[in-house]
Order: structure tokens, then C-alpha cells, then sequence
């Protein structure tokens, strides 16, 4: 019976790494040109229901401007382990950010979004800015902004 089970059990760890496959995606994001200070940015993904699901990146570094990430704060509740290591700087007018994460290809073509919520201090906050659907037929195709952002990209 003990060779059985250890069978099975080495079996299954085998079979783990298939079930949670992953790929890198390249997100870019292309900031307008405004007066101001940098912005601060979520990309995160929704499920079909709008519901949060996993912060991909912040870009901002003090974290009492967060709250105003509407939408991607209500959704992680803010705690540390949804963007520890998936953070960085704010990001400059003009400038863009590049940034290569890892995704679950179970997200890809199943009804989920990438979202991009914006704010800039004294000026006005975006939830949801940038909506596209994570798609392969969607990649690679530039989204426009409603607010900071000029243009967005994923690649697969």
C-alpha cells in the first residue's frame, strides 16, 4: 500500500506544474502629456463579473496615495501581499512603463480584463481607465486611455 500512495502522490506533484502554467506578458503603457506630478497606476484583472481578481502592477511608491486607485483598492483591500514585488516608481508625463509579469494562461481567453486605474495628486483619479479584454486576439493592440493614459499594449 506505502508504494501505491508514494506512487500516486509523485504522480501528482508531476502533474501540478501543467495545471498552473504561465507565461510572461509584456504591459506597456504610454502616458499623455500633463502638468503635474507622476501618476499613479494599477494594472490589475477582473473576472467576466467586473469582480477583482490579481493586481499585476502598482506604479507609485507611497502607499497613502493608493485609496485613490479606487477601484483596484476596493478590490485588494490594500493589503501588502497584493503588490509586494509587483511595484515601482510612479511614472512621469509623457513617459511610459514597461513591465514583463507572469499570468496564468487559465486567464487568458476565459472572460477576464485588464484594467488600469490612474491618479495624479491634486488632479483628477480614473478607476478603470483603460478596460480590455485578456484575449489572444486582443494582444498586441493599442487601447487608448480616458485620462493620463495615451496608449496600452499586452503582449503574450
Amino acid at each position: 500500500m506505502n508504494k501505491l500512495t508514494s506512487a500516486l502522490c509523485m504522480a501528482g506533484i508531476l502533474a501540478l506544474p501543467g495545471l498552473a502554467q504561465a507565461r510572461p506578458v509584456t504591459l506597456t503603457t504610454q502616458l499623455q502629456s500633463y502638468s503635474g506630478n507622476g501618476a499613479y497606476l494599477a494594472i490589475y484583472v477582473t473576472d467576466a463579473a467586473g469582480q477583482y481578481k490579481k493586481t499585476l502592477w502598482v506604479a507609485g511608491k507611497k502607499t497613502k496615495y493608493y485609496k485613490h486607485l479606487r477601484d483596484w483598492a476596493r478590490g485588494s483591500g490594500m493589503k501588502s501581499s497584493e503588490f509586494d514585488g509587483v511595484s515601482g516608481a510612479s511614472v512621469g508625463n509623457g513617459r511610459s512603463l514597461k513591465v514583463t509579469v507572469e499570468l496564468a494562461d487559465a486567464l487568458i481567453d476565459a472572460g477576464y480584463e485588464i484594467r488600469i486605474d490612474t491618479a495624479v495628486e491634486d488632479q483628477r483619479d480614473n478607476p478603470a481607465e483603460v478596460r480590455v479584454p485578456l484575449t489572444t486576439k486582443d494582444k498586441s493592440k493599442p487601447v487608448a486611455g480616458r485620462g493620463y493614459i495615451k496608449s496600452f499594449t499586452y503582449d503574450l
